[in-house]
């Protein structure tokens, strides 16, 4: 049986069994207090025993984070809960030593990120993942009622779209005996007959099903090799990228807004438990940022017009704003305070964007999209994509794609092409604004960042 349906079905009286670990143990002489919980719900239950126990002075020596079986019946509680657990046998099933790190104590962030095959066991960590969990159900559930086909694109490849710079390469040679030709990687002898590498995004092969399926979604594992030690960064992530034939920007945008509120009110929904313990210890105000952004109506404003304001707003900026440039998270975040809302900046500069966004009629913007949101900075990116073979093959030229690679790519505008939008969203970028955590470390299960591989 598990806890959460005993909150949710049982009624004193009902006999029960439970199994999970002991997150306290009280010892009173005659009797003790069990802090019971089974990671089903984030409330606990206390089972109060007493000397009828066969067992008695082994169960008041378990110790924090033993795992037991608890079988009993509901009984009125003389807490605070509406009952507790009359046990008639408590089975030690795993006994945990005193040396346990997760004491019922607080802890750091910072301690408990060296321990993360422990650091599921405390409340914060447990509101986290449910939610994280929660929230990956919610993202499905607004895709396949709005008529989107999940694609599985592929995590190992050789086009690339993001950057080699910023994609891991993988081999099949042995490290200290590389085959090289004329000075050069022979990569005719690896598994693949050429480079591969794991990768970045699933957009371009997105684009593919795209032309197919009218609308699409990816949801997977990407990979980057970026040196960043910043608390929004990691090698290692999840994107959820959807991809949309015959959508122009004002499409897009209104399918990032709608998204966006659907997978926000399916959690406040769902984890209600587990957003009001993060906003009394983690985050304070985190439901009213949540409930404040699905009541919002988005605001859209071009990068010139985002560069106007901030250049008027009477603030020393420690990165002056530019109009050919990227904007900092300072300027993110007064944006969105100024018009108390998420806020998309499209229409950026072509020179700082992806080769494959559309190219605008003034040559200088892309059909590129940001939205920034309040006390998180940007949640997504995405754009229209270039259609028109010689704008693409002008940009390809540009950006030193190599062109070979991505061939398939460029017909898809050749076969029955047509004019078509995508966005990417970090998942965890979404988990660290539903929670409030700060940093992306805490929450990713075994987080992969430079110079971090354990576990």
């Amino acid at each position: 049986m598990d806890l959460i349906d005993v909150f949710k079905t049982k009624k004193i009286g009902d006999e029960i069994a439970l199994e999970g670990w002991i997150r306290n143990n009280r010892d009173q002489k005659d009797f003790g207090f069990i802090d019971f919980y089974d990671g089903t719900s984030l409330e606990s239950i206390q089972v109060v025993y007493t000397k009828d126990l066969n067992n008695f002075d082994e169960v008041c020596h378990a110790l924090c984070g033993s795992a037991i079986k608890v079988t009993g019946k509901l009984v009125e509680s003389q807490g605070k809960q509406e009952f507790e657990v009359k046990p008639d046998s408590i089975e030690i099933i795993g006994e945990c030593p005193s040396d346990y790190p997760v004491q019922p104590k607080r802890h750091t962030m910072e301690f408990l990120r060296s321990i993360p095959y422990l650091r599921p066991r405390t409340k914060t960590f447990e509101a986290v993942f449910k939610i994280r969990s929660v929230a990956a159900m919610g993202i499905h559930s607004y895709f396949q009622e709005h008529n989107f086909t999940y694609v599985n694109t592929p995590l190992i490849t050789n086009t690339d779209c993001e950057g080699e710079n910023q994609m891991f390469k993988i081999t099949t040679f042995d490290l200290n005996n590389i085959p090289k030709v004329d000075g050069n990687v022979d990569f005719s002898k690896d598994l693949f007959g050429k480079e591969s590498f794991i990768t970045g995004t699933g957009q371009l092969h997105g684009e593919a099903f795209a032309m197919a399926f009218k609308k699409i979604y990816t949801f997977g594992p990407t990979f980057r090799t970026e040196n960043s030690n910043t608390k929004t960064h990691a090698n290692e992530f999840w994107m959820i990228e959807p991809e949309m034939a015959f959508y122009h920007l004002d499409d897009l945008m209104n399918e990032e807004e709608a998204m966006l509120k659907y997978v926000v009110k399916y959690v406040l929904d769902r984890c209600d438990d587990e957003l009001s313990f993060l906003d009394r210890f983690v985050s304070n105000g985190l439901k009213d940022k949540l409930n404040n952004l699905i009541n919002s109506d988005f605001i859209r404003i071009t990068h010139h017009d985002a560069i106007d304001l901030l250049l008027n707003a009477g603030v020393e900026w420690e990165f002056t704003p530019d109009y050919d440039s990227d904007i900092a998270k300072e300027h993110e975040k007064w944006l969105t305070e100024h018009f108390s809302a998420p806020v998309f900046i499209y229409n950026w500069p072509r020179d700082i964007k992806a080769w494959y966004m559309k190219l605008n009629d003034d040559n200088k913007t892309v059909a590129a999209v940001d939205l920034e949101v309040p006390g998180s900075g940007e949640l997504m990116g995405g754009s229209e994509r270039e259609v028109r073979m010689d704008k693409l093959e002008e940009l390809i030229k540009k950006h030193n794609v190599n062109k070979e690679a991505i061939d398939w790519y460029i017909n898809l505008r050749k076969f029955g092409g047509c004019y078509h939008s995508g966005f990417g969203m970090g998942f965890e970028r979404l988990i660290m604004y539903l929670t409030g955590i700060e940093n992306i470390r805490d929450v990713i299960p075994f987080p992969r960042t430079p110079g971090s591989i354990e576990y």
